[in-house]
């Protein structure tokens, strides 16, 4: 229900929802729903729940685990927990009480850092008035192309106190001299990451780049998780002979979240 990971970013991952469907194209090859039908072959209790098999998968219907919202009281060194990596907590079949209980959790064990990272940017947007955000979650949205870069205008709506962007897949360059460009000017972090496993489309370096300036120059924390490919170990993790490992910095539990997703004491 909550393990260590190999993910760069973070160290655990917290899982009281899972299952999902395809959105959109960094979709296409998805790491959780490939896992859900493994775990279902293997009989996990939690994973045989069928999803639309054009949309989801064998075992990839999206399911509620209550049993898994007790998990986080247990950890009692702090830890950066990833929620719902084997879901999407704002998935239109996610109940909004869920998603307060969720928060609530994370209110309630403050020496945790949770990080939600969504593609359902409307949804996310719609009820961002009516829920409470601790100061310990962090929110971000996942984008691939240009296509989609109004999920980072989505995001801004929300009074969270650590806003971020994961470019993982990097499927097209988001810094662009004409159409829709990458405006960091409410985030606090960014990832960037090539898509990996069998069939991975490709992540050219000059992508990356540019969204590395835009992070120097906004003064924005940023991370390069992986070149990705069939091999992502072997491609490796330097940009321009350097790794990028940065974090936003956290915020104090004194502190407190405005409108604008600004904190201060």
């Amino acid at each position: 229900m909550g393990s260590r990971t190999s993910i760069e970013w973070t160290d655990t991952t917290w899982n009281p929802v899972t299952g999902c469907d395809r959105v959109s194209p960094g979709c296409e090859h998805c790491y959780a729903a490939t896992m859900a039908r493994r775990l279902r072959a293997m009989g996990h209790p939690r994973y045989q729940r069928d999803g639309n098999p054009v949309t989801s998968g064998p075992g990839f219907g999206v399911s509620v685990h209550p049993e898994a919202l007790s998990l986080p009281y247990s950890w009692r060194a702090g830890r950066r927990v990833f929620v719902n990596s084997m879901s999407d907590l704002f998935h239109a079949q996610v109940p909004v009480e869920v998603i307060r209980q969720v928060l609530a959790v994370a209110a309630d064990t403050p020496q945790h850092t949770y990080q939600v990272l969504t593609k359902r940017s409307r949804r996310l947007r719609r009820l961002a008035e009516v829920l409470d955000w601790p100061v310990n979650v962090w929110v971000g949205v996942s984008v691939e192309d240009a296509g989609h870069l109004y999920r980072v205008e989505d995001l801004t709506a929300v009074p969270a106190s650590v806003r971020f962007l994961s470019a993982e897949p990097l499927l097209g360059p988001l810094v662009a001299a004409v159409g829709p460009c990458l405006d960091v000017s409410g985030l606090k972090w960014v990832i960037t990451g090539g898509e990996s496993g069998p069939g991975a489309r490709s992540c050219q370096p000059s992508w990356v780049r540019a969204i590395r300036d835009v992070c120097e120059m906004g003064s924005v924390a940023f991370f390069h998780k992986q070149w990705g490919g069939a091999r992502p170990r072997v491609a490796g993790r330097l940009l321009d002979g350097r790794t990028y490992d940065e974090f936003p910095p956290v915020p104090a539990a004194s502190e407190t979240v405005s409108p604008q997703g600004d904190y201060s004491t």
